[in-house]
């Protein structure tokens, strides 16, 4: 049985396969695959992603989606993750940036389940080709694992498209074109998916014992974990969703064996697998929290307060809201926009079509009424969280209330990104509705409705949520890595230090991963901080001795970005009797120390 199937084949029915003689089987099964569900599933997902990403893979070696800021740092992360693990495993947390200090992949979300990709390629125009490879890719698999999800639980195959679609295409999701750890989310409905198929449970059928399949729920466990290895940001409320799961879980197979007196069936390679999993997941989220615990303690001012979730938190007209870059209600929300006042965190509409679908499927349903009531619930207690300190004046009870009592939870500054899991438990809704509403489509082409008309029928909200999820996102030029930086020996300065410029000088370090002391995080190192003080006269006396004494051998300037820096007119400042000599390659200054 597949993920997603709900109900097994009466033994007297015959397939296509049993009216196959018995020596062209073979040949049949060769080419059975490309018809099967989750073949058309996968491929549709990719195309899907090609199609609402576009113009991404235009020019996948030259532009990002969004913006030149937090993309050209993940391009960095995932090639650094690849060329750490490949070359040297040891000091993987002890990137190439932010010299002289330790720690420095942990500065933020590190995308480090993707660096097995970081080791395919090398240079500058490899990372892009990659981040852009993974930017549709996590797309599909947000798709995928949706379909897979709402299948699972007992959605028909339309209704998991619509569940896929609605959830992986989004409006909310525009807002974050720029920001690769926020859109990777696709590995929790996945691992949810598989977690419910190996423990033989859907919304639509309740537990059954004779589903059950604990190599599903190894790898889901698995994938979960995976998941958690590409951030916290997304993947700490999955740690404390499943793990409130298993107490729930556990709670009521308690419960069961207690009001019947009798064990209930969940049987002994399950639990090994659940164990062993369970084992994966855990051991994999405490060593991350180990890193960051770490680098907390060597820079205490990372540490985040409840003023950044403040600042963050939506009013309940952003969850109304799209965000610009949405094609269809990017404009027509413009006004809406204004009363945001951060609106890439604000704009949280999950797609006016999935909300119409769920409130539908409150009320008509492939799942049972008190079920769909559940996860109606859901729907809401994830909305009041989003909602963070603007649910009644302080958000305690609420978000704020998991700030101050969960491990981890105060590091989450952003509420609205709990849409993730409101949006996906609309998109379940959404297709428990559409699933009757097929059912019913197909009767009526039976009964003498034209039959041409079924399929348009069937595609209608398919359609509408798929255009909800077309995107007007920008594509910038990625300035390339000048000469200059080959010849430039390590460590390095990069000048003009600090602000978005530090993430492309990153980027540009890929070529080589050479030691610079250039870097952008949610928090600034004293080090880091120490150096752009001292160094604001460069080139001059104090400054040479300053970036001597921590290390650095050379600096290299551009010029044309200082403008509105310390280091504007660099050009013009004498080197003579600084013991230092200074070339110029293609209006780019390296200074060697």
């Amino acid at each position: 049985m597949t993920i997603g199937s709900t109900d097994a084949r009466p033994p007297a029915e015959t397939t296509d396969h049993d009216q196959v003689p018995a020596g062209d089987r073979g040949s049949w099964a060769r080419w059975r695959w490309p018809r099967h569900e989750w073949t058309l599933a996968v491929l549709g997902g990719l195309l899907l992603a090609v199609v609402l990403t576009w113009p991404t893979m235009r020019h996948p070696a030259s532009t990002v989606p969004g913006d030149i800021g937090d993309p050209t740092l993940q391009a960095w992360q995932m090639a650094w993750g690849g060329h750490a693990l490949l070359s040297n495993p040891s000091g993987l947390w002890h990137s190439n940036t932010f010299f002289p200090e330790r720690y420095t992949f942990a500065y933020s979300d590190t995308l480090l389940g993707y660096a097995p990709a970081g080791m395919l390629g090398s240079g500058f125009e490899a990372a892009l080709v990659r981040y852009n490879v993974l930017y549709v890719l996590l797309h599909a698999l947000a798709f995928v694992g949706a379909y897979a999800l709402a299948r699972q639980l007992g959605a028909g195959r339309l209704g998991g498209a619509v569940a896929g679609v609605a959830w992986a295409f989004a409006p909310w999701r525009l807002a974050h074109a720029g920001h690769l750890n926020i859109l990777s989310s696709g590995g929790i409905a996945l691992c949810l998916a598989m977690l419910a198929r190996g423990h033989g449970w859907s919304l639509r059928h309740g537990y059954r014992p004779e589903r059950r399949r604990p190599g599903w729920a190894l790898a889901g466990w698995i994938v979960a974990a995976w998941q958690v290895s590409l951030g916290f940001g997304i993947g700490l409320p999955l740690v404390y969703f499943l793990l409130a799961a298993v107490l729930v879980g556990a709670g009521g197979y308690g419960w069961s064996w207690w009001r019947r007196g009798q064990r209930p069936e969940f049987g002994r390679r399950l639990l090994v697998a659940d164990l062993a999993g369970g084992a994966v997941f855990g051991a994999v989220t405490l060593l991350l929290g180990l890193v960051y615990l770490r680098v907390v303690d060597l820079n205490p001012q990372a540490e985040r307060t409840l003023a950044w979730t403040e600042m963050f938190s939506p009013p309940a007209i952003g969850f109304l809201t799209a965000p610009a870059d949405s094609w269809l209600w990017g404009e027509r929300h413009a006004a809406a926009r204004e009363q945001l006042s951060w609106p890439p965190e604000m704009a949280l509409l999950p797609g006016l079509t999935v909300l119409a679908l769920a409130v539908a499927g409150l009320f008509v349903s492939v799942y049972p009424a008190r079920r769909r009531v559940v996860v109606g619930l859901g729907v809401l207690g994830t909305v009041l969280l989003g909602l963070g300190s603007t649910l009644g004046g302080d958000g305690d009870p609420g978000y704020l209330t998991l700030s101050k009592h969960l491990p981890g939870w105060d590091a989450l500054r952003t509420p609205g990104r709990m849409m993730h899991w409101t949006s996906l438990l609309l998109a379940l809704l959404a297709a428990g509705a559409v699933t009757v509403f097929a059912t019913a489509v197909r009767s009526w082409s039976v009964r003498g409705w034209p039959r041409h008309l079924a399929p348009v029928a069937l595609l209608v909200p398919l359609v509408l949520v798929g255009i909800e999820g077309v995107n007007r996102t920008a594509h910038p030029v990625v300035p390339p890595p000048p000469a200059a930086m080959r010849t430039a020996t390590e460590p390095m300065l990069v000048l003009p230090a600090g602000g978005v410029g530090d993430l492309v000088f990153m980027l540009w370090t890929t070529d080589g991963f050479p030691r610079v002391t250039n870097g952008l995080a949610g928090f600034e190192p004293v080090t880091q901080a120490q150096t752009k003080a001292a160094t604001a006269a460069f080139p001059d006396a104090g400054s040479v001795a300053y970036l001597r004494g921590i290390g650095v051998r050379s600096v290299v300037a551009l010029p044309g970005w200082t403008t509105g820096t310390p280091w504007e007119g660099i050009a013009a400042r004498p080197v003579e009797g600084l013991g230092i000599t200074r070339e110029e390659i293609d209006g780019v200054l390296v200074y060697h120390l």
